[in-house]
């Protein structure tokens, strides 16, 4: 049985890895910010203080609004890590049980994988960038090539799970109980 198991998750070993990965990601940043947030916060001040005359024209005020901002994009980075990667994880395993092809549960497996850590790695870069470019909405417009992507990932992965739970159960489940 176990043996059967292993086998099994074989096929959906790359999406797996990505998604610990990406677990591991979101549990890492909790503690980083539990053991250094006022390091981060004072990095993000400095870094905007270094722009403080050219990009925030001696604004402050605006200086603190964006990096408060990007705190809570850290923040965002770690909730999604933590939220993506448990619900993908728990996708794969469903996915693992389902009566479809082993590509697609594999391919279904690496979109979560990939959409999750590519999403939760968008909003810390966002909060990165954000001081140094004086604006969180300009640091989330030049990392759309990261963002769009990654969230596509995501809601490909979860119709092709509702599509394989209505192949599986709905349509092959349907002619093996008139059986």
């Amino acid at each position: 049985m176990q043996e059967y198991f292993v086998a099994n998750m074989r096929q959906v070993r790359y999406g797996l890895l990505l998604v610990l990965i990406t677990l591991l990601y979101g549990f890492g940043l909790g503690g980083v910010f539990g053991l250094f947030e006022d390091d981060i916060k004072g990095h993000l001040k400095t870094k905007a203080g270094q722009v403080l005359s050219t990009t925030y024209n001696g604004d402050a005020s605006q200086l603190k609004k964006v990096t408060d901002k990007s705190w809570t994009y850290f923040k965002r980075a770690h909730v999604h890590a933590i939220g993506l990667g448990t619900a993908s994880l728990g996708l794969i395993f469903f996915v693992l049980f389902l009566g479809i092809d082993r590509r697609l549960k594999s391919i279904t497996a690496l979109c979560l994988g990939l959409g999750s850590l590519g999403y939760s790695f968008f909003w810390m870069l966002a909060g990165l960038v954000a001081p140094g470019m004086g604006s969180t909405g300009l640091a989330k417009e030049s990392l759309k090539w990261l963002a769009v992507p990654s969230t596509g990932l995501c809601i490909i992965a979860l119709v092709m799970v509702v599509g394989s739970v209505i192949m599986s159960l709905f349509i092959q489940g349907k002619d093996q109980s008139n059986q």
